[in-house]
């Protein structure tokens, strides 16, 4: 019974020591835990990127999207209706001002100028007669007023009765009314030769409707119909646009209105190739803002184009409003940000320090130092783009 009693106390007391082990192990991984964690926060290097603050150019910029687009832009279509019997050029031809483009069928327009150069041929020949008949008429008229002056003359003599007087007369009279007649029919003549031309200069007119010309030097942007294809006014056959003037117009926030001016520097970036930037300069400023968006339109012409382009690409647009040369620069993503003020970690002998700075000009990915860092100075930023625990004091490790 003795023996039985003393292994039941070694074993309560082989448990007690066991769950004080347990405890104590646990204590000690809590413990460990809370160190290996303490360490990485307070003592542990903090992997950062490291820069040496530099003097350089910044400029400040002014960020739109937009699209591509003509200044001159046109849709050919026909001024009269007709069928499409060819069309000369293509999408992506090059095309000059007042080069044959299509021609619509001028068989039936051919015979009205045909018609209308006969009818005018017959008022001339009209008119010349008319005039040959006023010729005549005033010869007449005239013979008849020497009659009657000679009849006069005879009566006043006795020698002629006054009953011949009163032929002679007559025949004045007549001869008048003659030649007034035919004056008449001349001006009326004229004015049926008048109304020919007119008709005719309609149907040469209508004649050269039916060939369709380039209104200006430029390119061929689309096709929209074939030979075969009845057009009618207001229908496009073609799309062009002219080449010399190709600008982005872009929307920009309001606030930036008072910065932007006529003939700013730009750089236009295409979505198409985002690595290159292309030369540009401010052409037009809108004058009408979205009353939804706050935006408003800047055309920036585009000097150099890719070589693959089409109107209406997408396209972003820096437009340049300040520029400083040996400025102090900065990358953006070293300015660290503390209760509202601007700053920056100085790597201050292996510790990423927190320094006020005072910030200037702004530019895409950049802004100027102007106070509070050195040419030389090295500042830091976490590697990790989600480290959140605070640096200031922290040793770094630079990769």
């Amino acid at each position: 019974m003795k023996s039985e009693s003393n292994a039941r106390a070694r074993g309560a007391t082989f448990r007690v020591l066991r769950r004080m082990l347990r405890r104590a192990l646990i204590l000690a991984l809590l413990a460990a835990a809370i160190g290996f964690a303490l360490y990485r926060t307070k003592f542990a290097p903090i992997p950062v990127t490291a820069h040496q603050v530099a003097r350089g150019d910044i400029a400040a910029e002014v960020m739109g999207t937009g699209t591509l687009e003509a200044h001159f832009k046109a849709s050919i279509s026909p001024e009269i209706q007709g069928r499409l019997v060819d069309v000369l050029v293509d999408q992506n031809d090059k095309i000059a001002s007042g080069q044959l483009l299509a021609r619509l069928d001028d068989s039936e327009l051919r015979q009205q100028v045909e018609v209308a150069q006969a009818t005018l041929a017959a008022a001339r020949a009209t008119a010349e007669r008319v005039r040959a008949d006023e010729a005549r008429a005033a010869a007449i008229l005239k013979q008849a007023q020497l009659e009657d002056e000679r009849v006069a003359a005879l009566v006043s003599g006795k020698a002629a009765s006054l009953s011949d007087r009163d032929k002679s007369i007559e025949k004045l009279r007549v001869a008048e009314a003659d030649l007034t007649q035919t004056q008449a029919a001349i001006v009326e003549a004229d004015r049926r030769q008048i109304t020919d031309e007119k008709q005719l200069a309609y149907q040469q007119e209508l004649l050269a409707n039916a060939s369709i010309l380039s209104p200006f030097d430029g390119l061929v942007v689309r096709r929209n119909r074939d030979p075969g294809d009845v057009v009618v006014p207001g229908s496009s056959i073609l799309d062009v646009i002219a080449t010399q003037e190709i600008w982005v117009s872009a929307w920009v926030d309001e606030t930036a209105m008072a910065q932007l001016v006529v003939n700013q520097p730009a750089r236009v970036v295409f979505r198409s190739e985002p690595a290159k930037p292309y030369p540009g300069i401010v052409a037009r400023l809108g004058r009408q803002t979205d009353r939804e968006t706050r935006e408003f339109l800047v055309d920036v012409l585009a000097r150099e184009l890719p070589r693959n382009w089409t109107i209406g690409q997408r396209a972003e647009v820096y437009i340049e409003t300040a520029r400083k040369t040996d400025a102090l620069v900065l990358p953006s993503k070293y300015v660290v940000w503390r209760n509202g003020k601007s700053g920056a970690l100085v790597n201050e002998g292996g510790r990423a320090v927190w320094r006020a700075v005072v910030l200037g000009l702004r530019g895409g990915e950049e802004v100027e130092v102007a106070s509070g860092l050195e040419a030389g100075e090295e500042v830091v930023a976490p590697l990790a783009a989600d480290e959140r625990s605070p640096m200031d004091g922290r040793r770094i490790h630079i990769q």
